[in-house]
This record gives C-alpha cells, sequence and structure tokens, in this order.
C-alpha cells in the first residue's frame, strides 16, 4: 500500500490533504473525543466536552469553559511532526495545493505549510467580543490578564474569547466555499487522522470528483469503502515514508 500511495503522489499535481484530531494526537495533542478524554470531561464536570465547547455554555459559564478549552484544547508547546513536515513538503514540490484542517493548533503553519484551511477557526488568534481587539494565545494563558480564568482585554476590560467554531456555531462561509473549492479542483484527496464523524467538514468529501481518494487512519471510516486506498497506520508514519 505505501508504494501504491507513492505513485498516487507521484502521478498527482493536484492534491489535497484534508485532516483531523489523529494529525496532531502525534504531537501530544490529545483528541478530546477519545475514551480518556470524554472520561476526564465527565468526570471532572459531569459533562461531555461538546457541552463545554459549546456557545451556550460558554456565555452562561465562561470561567468553566475557559478552565476546560486552556487544559484541553491549548498546547502551546506541542510542536509539528512528520506528517505535518511531509505535507510542507509536498507543497513545497509543487504537488499539494491546499491543507484543509478541523485542527485549531496552527501546527501546519509551523511546520512551513502556507494554503492551509482552517474549518474550526485557530486557537491561536483570540479577539475581544466588545471593541474587536486581536490576541495572541500567549496572552490568554497569562495569569495577570485573567478574572479567574477568563481572559480579558488590556484596552476595554471586555470577555477575550477564541477565534474557534463552538458547538451551536456556524462555519465561516468564506471557509467553507475555501475548503470545498479546493477539494472540488483536486486529482487526489488524502484523508488523513480523522474518523470522519464530524460535520459538516466530513461532509466536504462528497465535492471531490478526482481520480484517487486516500484514507489514512488508524481505524476504519465511512469512506474507507470509496477510497482507492485505505491506510490503516500512524499518519506521521505513512507520510513520513512516502513523501521524499
Amino acid at each position: 500500500m505505501y508504494e501504491d500511495l507513492k505513485k498516487v503522489i507521484e502521478g498527482s499535481s493536484r492534491i489535497v490533504f484534508f485532516g483531523g484530531a489523529g494529525v496532531s494526537t502525534e504531537s501530544g495533542v490529545p483528541d478530546f473525543r477519545s475514551e480518556n478524554g470524554l472520561y476526564k470531561s465527565v468526570s471532572e464536570y459531569g459533562m461531555p466536552p461538546e457541552e463545554i465547547i459549546s456557545l451556550s455554555f460558554f456565555r452562561k459559564n465562561p470561567d468553566i469553559f475557559y478552565k476546560y478549552y486552556k487544559e484541553n484544547l491549548m498546547y502551546p508547546d506541542a510542536k509539528p511532526n512528520e506528517a505535518h513536515f511531509a505535507l510542507a513538503r509536498l507543497e513545497a514540490a509543487g504537488k499539494l495545493n491546499a491543507v484543509v484542517t478541523q485542527n485549531v493548533d496552527g501546527l501546519h503553519q509551523m511546520a512551513g505549510s502556507k494554503n492551509v484551511i482552517q474549518v474550526h477557526g485557530s486557537a491561536l488568534r483570540n479577539y475581544c467580543m466588545d471593541c474587536g481587539a486581536l490576541y495572541s494565545d500567549e496572552y490568554i494563558l497569562a495569569p495577570a490578564v485573567c478574572s479567574g480564568h477568563i481572559p480579558l482585554c488590556e484596552k476595554c476590560n471586555g470577555t477575550v474569547r477564541p477565534d474557534v467554531v463552538l458547538y451551536e456555531e456556524s462555519l465561516d462561509s468564506d471557509v467553507i466555499s475555501a475548503a470545498t473549492g479546493a477539494i472540488a479542483k483536486a486529482d487526489t484527496l488524502i484523508v488523513g487522522g480523522t474518523s470522519l464523524v464530524v460535520y459538516p467538514a466530513a461532509g466536504f468529501l462528497n465535492y471531490f470528483r478526482g481520480a484517487n481518494l486516500v484514507v489514512i487512519n488508524k481505524s476504519e471510516t465511512a469512506y474507507d469503502s470509496r477510497a482507492r486506498i485505505v491506510i490503516n497506520d500512524s499518519i506521521g508514519k505513512v507520510l513520513g515514508s512516502v513523501v521524499d
């Protein structure tokens, strides 16, 4: 399968990569939907993570939201792994047109990828909900600027929120257009590190009309039967092996 994937990559000129949490877990960023993440959420907070990082919960319980968010969705010391670097090399070689990612950690950009479409936003971007002032992830983590766990704007004392898509919020229409447009133009779509159960993002795959759908994931996905190549292994190991 590795050789088959290498041949597909060599014969492609408009590759798009669509990735999920499994790409970042190899950098030490836990998937909060995993058994450990879910167990920790329910045992410590009495509710699943999807409820804690919802818009309604954020509005009603911002202090608890931020405590969970900082502990489970912010990993400032995480570094790109071989999957991130392999994709950056593909882009530099003119093979990869875009990375479409469900992750908010910015590791693709850190590895050198330029055209990264973050469908769920970025934990590295934050803004004041009152005056719109922009802040870094370091600011969010600084205890001195927080009331409890809530980061406050240094200009107007408003609440600073992450520029990420919370549950109950819609994806940005421009981001949707960019992601589906890139996938529709691809001759090869490599899907990696995602079980393809999070919608509407997983539905982006329906826009693909190219010849080669490749799925790389440790577990089975609903799209395996449609794929030309399915590899159940580490995304970093696979891409690091086939991308020179």
